[in-house]
């Protein structure tokens, strides 16, 4: 005998649900277990760590890390000293979600929404299972919901629907990034890491609260694009429309001349993108629509690894053992 199918909202939620559910565990064998396995485990090596507590001094050794010099100590006892820290483990974290018109752009199968709706995913649940809490803030065309801090596999479901659930909006009046920013700092009172996805497509004005943002927390962009955004593909005539505004607009890739137009302003924008990150002291995980989720992640932990070492005082392997070398 056959069932019957549920109809109606309660239907549709439950059978919405049931997608997550199937998501989520698609995404913990293919995406968290191999990120288990090629971080070893340790899913901190994405993050620099913050809330640290001073735990003890120690006469400065070598490669040691300058910035951990107690100068007071160092004059007084006329020898370097460092400060030793324990580092609390216990992370909130938030994901501020552009979920605004120009990130249901997708020009393949895959849209921006669904690389978006996947990472926070993939790192709600590495975080949440080690007992972490993880809330939101999702933006359309203003700060409408935001969903608490919590912990759990559910409260990560609970994410993905609210993200997944909303209706898209066909037309808008641009996007203000710098409005997601400001509430954030307003709303998320306790040091946190916090995620910022979006496409960055906004109007300007949201690089200075990113600057204030990153003051307080440790803040990771996390900058979703779609390859077409970049270049034009010489594909002749068609209808171009702005996801924010819905404004149509009749081109020919045919011509060479507008396609280099094209790569030369979308060329600035990522150079003015980065440099606003790298003033901001904020560093940025690219995820495009044509790519492997875990491959980015994992370029990402491996950038910030080689980075922090470097700061940390860390010598390049070449030099290694050269005992000229001057100690920073």
């Amino acid at each position: 005998m056959s069932r019957l199918q549920p109809r109606g909202p309660s239907g549709q939620s439950e059978s919405r649900q049931r997608d997550l559910e199937q998501l989520l565990k698609r995404l913990e064998w293919t995406v968290i277990r191999r990120l288990d396995g090629l971080l070893h485990g340790d899913y901190r090596t994405l993050f620099r760590g913050f809330g640290l507590d001073l735990a003890d001094l120690r006469e400065y050794q070598y490669h040691d890390d300058v910035r951990h010099i107690d100068w007071n100590v160092t004059a007084r006892l006329q020898t370097p000293y460092v400060r030793e820290y324990n580092e609390d483990r216990d992370i909130n974290a938030w994901f501020l979600l552009d979920l605004s018109p120009s990130v249901d752009f997708g020009s393949g199968q895959i849209r921006k929404r669904s690389v978006a709706t996947d990472f926070v995913a993939v790192l709600a649940r590495m975080l949440t299972r080690h007992g972490n809490r993880v809330g939101a803030l999702l933006y359309g065309d203003k700060v409408d919901t935001v969903i608490p801090a919590r912990s759990g596999r559910r409260h990560v479901l609970h994410l993905m629907d609210k993200m997944n659930s909303r209706p898209e909006v066909a037309r808008s009046a641009g996007t203000r990034l710098g409005d997601l920013l400001q509430s954030a700092f307003q709303i998320v009172k306790r040091r946190s890491l916090i995620f910022m996805v979006s496409d960055f497509i906004s109007a300007p004005g949201w690089a200075k609260p990113l600057a204030l943002l990153s003051r307080r927390h440790e803040v990771i962009a996390v900058r979703l694009y779609d390859p077409l955004e970049m270049e034009l593909p010489d594909i002749g005539l068609f209808v171009m429309q702005d996801a924010e505004t819905a404004e149509q607009l009749f081109i020919d890739t045919h011509d060479k001349g507008f396609r280099k137009r094209f790569a030369e302003l979308a060329s600035r924008r990522e150079s003015e993108l980065r440099g606003a990150f790298r003033d901001a002291g904020v560093d940025a995980l690219e995820l495009a629509t044509d790519d492997d989720l875990s491959d980015a992640i994992l370029r990402f932990a491996d950038l910030r690894k080689r980075r922090t070492q470097l700061s940390g005082g860390a010598m390049p392997m070449h030099l290694k053992g050269r005992r000229d070398l001057p100690v920073a």
